[in-house]
């Protein structure tokens, strides 16, 4: 451990002294950091219980509605919960993702950066915590609204493994969406505006296979509700809870999700290092 030497300026009798050698604060370790910042993130997903009752309870309410005041409409047969339900499982993902460009939009512009610079620990590790605490809250948002899924009529038939690979793609495209958000909130210059950035991200699971077929829309919008990201991610979990055909859905959503998580990690990175480091 290195030490710095504290020397008091020449007093009234024209002498210096030395009083000491002071220590120098160890760099804590990486792990120690990312974890005090995921419980800091976790603490106020606790206290924050209406953004987290709103994360789980509008995709509910949109599930039910297309299901019970829509559904008869769309599919007659009754079936249309099954063809549903993976789409508002990414609706539900995105709601609960976009509460976090506000909070780290929040922690950029209330000077709480600051006082993490002047301590001996990467002040990056708080996007950490905010990316890891989004990731569990939604994976628990989503089980519930899986849960209610069932309640309402929803018939999987996934076998474990295919259940294990819902949860995976899931996870990966919850972590995308994340750090995309938390992107924006770096971008962002008040809360207000990264509340406003993220909403618009929340309209693409409608210009996608969510809510109907692609082939269903406008001949000018299908090549637009084909090629983006959430179609695939959609058509993936569809055919792995319901045994629809796959085909190479499962590679695109792969593919979408790491892009998505590379591009908004690089991104983040810079515009924290940019907005951080001159603060």
């Amino acid at each position: 451990m290195s030490t710095v030497t504290v020397t008091v300026t020449p007093s009234a009798a024209g002498s210096a002294r030395t009083v000491g050698t002071v220590g120098a604060r160890p760099r804590v370790g990486a792990l120690t950091a990312e974890s005090v910042f995921i419980g800091r993130s976790f603490r106020h997903s606790v206290r924050d219980v209406e953004s987290m009752l709103m994360s789980v309870m509008l995709p509910v309410m949109l599930m039910l509605m297309f299901t019970w005041i829509f559904g008869n409409a769309i599919d007659p047969s009754g079936g249309y919960v099954d063809y549903v339900v993976p789409g508002i499982i990414l609706l539900c993902a995105g709601f609960g993702a976009s509460s976090t460009a506000v909070s780290v939009s929040r922690d950029m512009t209330t000077g709480v950066i600051d006082r993490f610079r002047t301590m001996p620990i990467r002040s990056g590790a708080v996007l950490t915590g905010h990316v890891v605490a989004s990731l569990v809250r939604n994976l628990f948002a989503t089980a519930v609204v899986i849960g209610v899924g069932l309640l309402v009529g929803f018939r999987p038939s996934a076998t474990p493994l295919e259940w294990l690979a819902v949860f995976g793609i899931v996870a990966l495209y919850i972590l995308a969406i994340t750090y995309l958000f938390a992107a924006i909130g770096l971008a962002a210059g008040t809360p207000e505006a990264a509340s406003g950035y993220g909403f618009i991200l929340l309209f693409l699971p409608y210009i996608s296979s969510a809510f109907v077929p692609v082939s269903t829309m406008p001949d000018w919008l299908q090549p637009i509700a084909e090629n983006q990201p959430i179609t695939p991610v959609i058509e993936t979990i569809r055919a792995l809870l319901t045994d629809a055909p796959l085909g190479d859905e499962g590679w695109w959503a792969l593919g979408w999700c790491v892009a998505i998580i590379a591009v908004a990690a690089i991104w983040g990175a810079w515009l924290f290092s940019r907005k951080a480091g001159r603060r």
